[in-house]
């Protein structure tokens, strides 16, 4: 059954701040973050609490949605210690509906048809954004959760063979770089 992503979630933007360097609360931008939405930096505090107004903490299973930029991905906020809260290149999307798993509505975000169909609808010609009202109006499909997780499985062990065979090609590529040393040496 399709639904539209704004009567199953609610959306909001995320922050304007000035990272400090320094406080209690991380502040999540798109650099922490590699082009499949994996966190790829070691995280800080960078604001203090006493700035930040509770709506815009994260929560574990929130999606954010970077919709600025070339670079646009969905990543489920996953709660560790620190507070944080996103900066505005990003949409908070928190499903208030229990038939959807956050991971799956991060899935569907990152799917390549949701991806070209969002940037498609995208405005500004030096960096283009995905607005609010495009997202809200986005329809996803919300299967039973027994097909959600299996979606999810099928895609975390298509990546895992895209990692293996990315890992296979660099050892074939050393091999063959060595028996090529190998042979040079071997004439002299």
């Amino acid at each position: 059954m399709n639904r539209l992503i704004k009567d199953i979630t609610t959306i909001q933007t995320g922050l304007f701040a000035k990272p400090l360097g320094e406080g209690d609360v991380i502040y999540l931008q798109v650099k922490h973050f590699d082009e499949l939405g994996q966190l790829q930096s070691v995280l800080h505090g960078d604001l203090l609490s006493a700035d930040i107004a509770r709506k815009h903490l994260l929560q574990a299973g929130d999606v954010l949605f970077a919709a600025k930029g070339y670079k646009n991905f969905a990543a489920v906020y996953e709660k560790h210690n620190e507070p944080a809260v996103a900066s505005t290149s990003f949409f908070v999307i928190r499903p208030t509906n229990k038939n959807i798993l956050p991971e799956y509505l991060a899935w569907f975000l990152n799917n390549h048809s949701t991806q070209t169909l969002l940037k498609t609808q995208a405005i500004g010609t030096a960096i283009p954004s995905i607005s609010k009202q495009v997202l809200e109006a986005l329809e996803v499909p919300v299967p039973e959760i027994k097909t959600q997780q299996a979606i999810l499985h099928i895609a975390t062990l298509r990546s895992r063979e895209k990692a293996i065979k990315q890992q296979i090609e660099m050892l074939r590529e050393k091999q063959i770089q060595q028996q090529i040393l190998e042979a040079i040496n071997y004439e002299r």
